[in-house]
Order: structure tokens, then sequence, then C-alpha cells
């Protein structure tokens, strides 16, 4: 049982930061290098939703098997002062993630769709402002992904 579990927890984190690396560091260089062509976009932007269930779905099972694992510890769930400091610091980046996740997918994704749509000498100097920060989040969000699974395995290891 606890062996399924942990290996569903894995799973769903590999699934989130495995896709974060391939959208980050494979298919966003490559919609830039083909930028002139007409279903570059689409190509990315279908993609990218697709990713978005992905995503989700990791989320959930995190969610769900995440305060699993931490009683199968024997940690109580609502006494963070008795949990390993490494957990707390994992939990935080991880809600720092969700929050850069949320504020991707609500606020700045639907707000960079709208600019796209617009004619480039239409948009605002805060429009280009958002688009590069729709850029950075992500590459920011794989950084903190990555510090969320580096806690894990110290935690893991302690």
């Amino acid at each position: 049982m606890m062996s399924g579990l942990i290996w569903l927890h894995l799973l769903a984190a590999v699934g989130w930061i495995g896709g974060t690396i391939f959208l980050s560091l494979v298919l966003a260089p490559s919609y830039r290098a083909l930028a002139s062509k007409p279903d570059a976009g689409a190509l990315f932007r279908t993609s990218a939703k697709r990713f978005r269930l992905v995503v989700w779905g990791a989320v959930a099972i995190l969610v769900l098997t995440g305060p699993m694992l931490v009683l199968s510890h024997g940690w109580p769930l609502f006494e963070p002062a008795r949990w390993p400091s490494l957990l707390g610091i994992k939990l935080s980046l991880v809600a720092l993630l969700l929050l850069m996740t949320l504020a991707h997918d609500l606020v700045l994704g639907p707000r960079v769709r709208a600019i796209l749509a617009l004619l480039p000498d239409k948009r605002t100097a805060s429009d280009q402002t958002i688009l590069t920060a729709a850029t950075w989040l992500p590459r920011a969000a794989l950084g903190l992904s990555l510090a969320v699974l580096f806690a894990a395995v110290m935690l893991a290891r302690s």
C-alpha cells in the first residue's frame, strides 16, 4: 500500500516537472524558432492547454497523497510545529508554486491571449511587460519545482 502511494505521488510530481521541463526547454524555444509559420502558435497553444490538464490532475493527486504520506511518517497533519523543518520548507515552496501556477493559468494566460490578438503596433508598453512576464513566470516556476524536488529528496533521505 505505502509503495503504491509513494509511486503515485512521485508519478504526479514527475508528470508536472517533466512536462514543465519539456515546455520550457523544448517546445517554447522551438515555437520561437518557428514563429513565422502559421501552425507554430496553434501547436504551442494546444500543447500548453493539454498540459494544463496534466498539471491540475497532478496537483489533485499530490494534494490527496501528500497528507497520507505525512501521516505515514507519524507527523500530525494539523501541528506543523511538530514537523521536520524541511517539510515546512517544502510545503511553503509548493504553496508558492501553486500560486504561480494559478496566476499563470487564471490571470497571465488570458491576458496574453488578448494581447496576442492585437496587432503589434496596437500593443502598449504595459502589454509588452505582460508578454515578457509570461515568458519568465514559467521559467521561475520550473526553478521552484526543481527546488521542491530537491527538498523532497532531502526529506526522504532524513
